[in-house]
């Protein structure tokens, strides 16, 4: 799935990060959430699954944004 098919919930790119490579949260066409991180390693996740770290102020944006 390439970005460009993702919905942003997150940051408008004007922030200190402009490479796109900020914390962000994105929802799929299919209505799945996708989150964008710093990589954990709070614990080892099982195989094929990975570990994020976004800002809280990024989630309750998210969360806004899809009117929850």
């Amino acid at each position: 799935m390439a970005r460009e098919e993702l919905t942003r919930l997150t940051g408008n790119g004007n922030g200190t990060c402009g490479e796109d490579d900020c914390p962000n949260v994105y929802r799929t066409a299919s209505g799945s959430i996708v989150v964008q991180g710093d990589v954990s390693d709070a614990f080892t996740p099982p195989q094929g699954e990975g570990l994020v770290e976004i800002p809280e102020s990024v989630l309750r944006e998210a969360v806004r944004a899809l009117g929850w």
